[in-house]
């Protein structure tokens, strides 16, 4: 047996031994229980062996209450399990979810407030001296040590609700850490428990803890979420159509019809619409707008839906350029058309570079780079395209059809694009045109019926390839013409043929416009145009020079830090050591300029209103270290001390103090009864 308090037990049994020794003393015990000095010469004359037995009863009948008494108050208790009795005191761990479905509401409240008031009711349970942690899901510094009772019910006031978010085990496993040394240690985990707590895999504890799971339970609600936002196209131009498409969850059981959606751009409604989803679905819906100027924009989609209505909102923020570079790597024999079509639109700075002269230093300040009827490209030349491919470069190969063979199969083998079999010197048109692909996507409003495809005079016919490959063009025969391949996070693009008059009408014909516009539009990687709190530390951009004793700052209305840079392959990587800790814009600033503008949003894995029941957990977890309670049925078993430390004896203690009180009471009824009668 053991004893939660063990310092009552030294303190009330201070106070009855002297109490017993003082009964034990027969004459004492005599004046007590006999005011009357008649009746104690009768009794003592009498001295019958049957008086001094009831005598005795009655001592004994009051020694077992007083000592029954002083154990209900030490609380003795048989140890659960294979938990260790040796130990004295208390180490507990009581976490409390406070991610946003525990802003659900029940009966009783609010989920956290719920949870709130079993952690108070858990903490009352135990002693004075006993240590607890607070744990939540910000997973702050300051929750990482033990206090006393007053302090923890003080931090349990503050805990608020949290855009964090985690999962059983790295609850655990924290739990784990500070929870160790000579003490009874306890884990208690009060949660909603969200299905995307768990991982799926068995959850591990750490030998010598008592794990506990309390389930508050939420009322079933449904919810539809914002759940993503994407542009169509990684570039932006002043003025120009922007398509943006929003995809949106629902999560309930029934089917959701006419949700209003909004888009919002810098402050102004940019898009409206009515969304029905089917129960359990996704669907998606592409917003057209324009009439953006140069700079950062700032978007959010919106829609309403009650009652939860913290995903109801997604923000997002964008670059329109004034301008994109173009370079223009050019051979001998390369001609003027590159240079001509891009001086037509301002918006295209093009900069040109010799075959023999090429500045590999400025690749990553380009959106496209053109390979334009180069002779003998080198070795270096791969090298260099291969890192900025990896970036999210994108880069157009017109070959020169007279170079020689070998070394351009060297130079292709190198960035894993197919190798030339031949030089096919056969007038062919081109038949096939994809339509479909992002690059003619929206170049044409309806599609011709008799459409005019470029034609050639000769052309490479090429191998197979390991590289993704899409046909944009193709001749007779599936032949390629115009072929797209993915090389690291940028493409390639392939043609059979050049650009000079000798090789084709390619340059001349109206498609060549749009073609290579278009290219350079769907250039560069897709960056993010938003992110997650919690979950994304790191922010990428491009690259950030700065200067001597100069310094970036992250600011929002009411927050401010000096992030950690890094800079490699032309990109600048911003860490943030999890401190963005609330959803909206911040700005990157240098000095009193933006440099960027990123958009946090929270995690969208709290939309799933779905749980896991008491069953669930079981399977999860090892029943003979952790015990699994339902708020709504069993929390009282949990409060009342048999979780935490096994079976308790308090309640039978008190039970035999007061039979013994009874006992004693009749004991000296009966004997004045016999008194009188005498």
């Amino acid at each position: 047996m053991n004893f939660l308090y063990p310092g009552f037990l030294f303190a009330l049994l201070a106070v009855a031994i002297p109490v017993i020794i003082h009964l034990f003393n027969f004459r004492k015990f005599k004046k007590v229980y006999f005011s009357n000095v008649q009746l104690l010469k009768d009794v003592e004359q009498q001295n019958s062996s049957k008086e001094k037995l009831k005598n005795l009863l009655i001592l004994l009948t009051r020694i077992l209450a007083i000592t029954f008494l002083v154990l209900a108050f030490a609380q003795p208790y048989i140890p659960a399990g294979e938990q260790k009795t040796t130990r004295l005191g208390n180490s507990v761990s009581i976490y409390i979810d406070n991610s946003y479905s525990m802003d659900a509401l029940n009966k009783d409240g609010s989920l956290l407030d719920e949870a709130k008031r079993r952690a108070k009711e858990l903490v009352k349970g135990f002693g004075l001296n006993d240590r607890f942690q607070l744990l939540t899901n910000d997973f702050e510094g300051k929750h990482q040590r033990l206090l006393n009772k007053e302090e923890f019910l003080k931090a349990l006031d503050e805990v608020q609700i949290s855009a964090a978010s985690r999962t059983l085990q790295q609850v655990i496993n924290r739990q784990g850490n500070i929870l160790s040394g000579t003490t009874n240690l306890y884990s208690f985990v009060i949660s909603d428990f969200q299905k995307n707590t768990s991982t799926g895999k068995k959850l591990a504890g750490k030998p010598g803890i008592q794990y506990s799971f309390l389930k508050v339970n939420a009322s079933a609600l449904p919810n539809v979420a914002v759940d993503s936002v994407w542009m169509l196209s990684p570039n932006h131009q002043p003025q120009a159509n922007e398509r943006i498409v929003v995809q949106l969850k629902n999560y309930a059981e029934e089917d959701a019809t006419n949700i209003p959606l909004k888009l919002m751009i810098n402050n102004q409604q940019k898009g409206l619409g009515a969304v029905s989803i089917g129960a359990g679905k996704s669907v998606r819906d592409t917003l057209n707008f324009s009439g953006l100027t140069a700079g950062w924009q700032k978007g959010i989609v919106s829609i309403k839906d009650f009652p939860i209505t913290f995903d109801d909102t997604l923000s997002f923020s964008f670059k329109v350029d004034d301008h994109l570079r173009v370079l223009s790597i050019n051979g001998a024999h390369a001609g003027n058309y590159i240079k001509t079509l891009f001086a037509t639109d301002t918006y295209y700075q093009l900069t040109e570079n010799a075959e023999s002269n090429i500045n590999y230093n400025g690749f990553g300040n380009y959106g496209l780079i053109i390979l334009n009827g180069l002779n003998n490209p080198s070795s270096g030349l791969s090298q260099q395209l291969k890192s900025y491919l990896n970036n999210g470069g994108s880069v157009v190969i017109f070959p020169d059809l007279d170079a020689a063979v070998n070394s351009y199969n060297t130079f292709l083998t190198a960035l894993g694009l197919p190798v030339i079999k031949q030089l096919n010197t056969t007038a062919t048109q081109v038949e096939k045109i994809d339509l479909e692909n992002p690059i003619f996507k929206t170049v044409f409003e309806e599609i011709p019926k008799n459409l005019d495809l470029p034609s050639v005079n000769r052309f490479f016919t090429f191998g197979s390839s390991q590289s993704s490959k899409e046909d944009i063009m193709q001749f007779s025969a599936g032949r390629s013409f115009l072929s797209k391949y993915d090389l690291g996070n940028g493409n390639i693009y392939l043609s059979a043929s050049g650009l000079t008059e000798k090789d084709g009408n390619l340059a001349r014909h109206p498609v060549f416009v749009p073609l290579m516009y278009r290219m350079a539009l769907s250039s560069g990687m897709e960056e993010s145009v938003y992110y997650h709190l919690g979950a994304d530390h790191a922010l990428s951009g491009k690259n950030i020079s700065l200067g001597k004793n100069q310094t970036l700052k992250l600011k929002s209305a009411s927050f401010e830090m000096i992030p950690e840079l890094r800079q490699a392959g032309g990109k600048t990587t911003i860490y943030l050591a999890d401190q963005i800790k609330a959803a909206g814009f911040y700005n990157l600033m240098l000095a009193d300029s933006v440099l960027a503008v990123y958009s946090f949003n929270q995690r969208r894995s709290e939309s799933d209103m779905h749980y896991l029941s008491t069953d669930d957990l079981g399977l999860l977890t090892d029943k003979d270290k952790f015990k699994i309670f339902d708020a709504d049925k069993d929390a009282v078993k949990l409060i009342s001390g048999v979780n935490q430390i096994g079976q308790t004896l308090w309640k039978l203690c008190l039970i035999l103090s007061l039979i013994f009180i009874a006992a004693e009471i009749l004991l000296i009824r009966f004997l004045n009864n016999n008194k009188k009668t005498i």
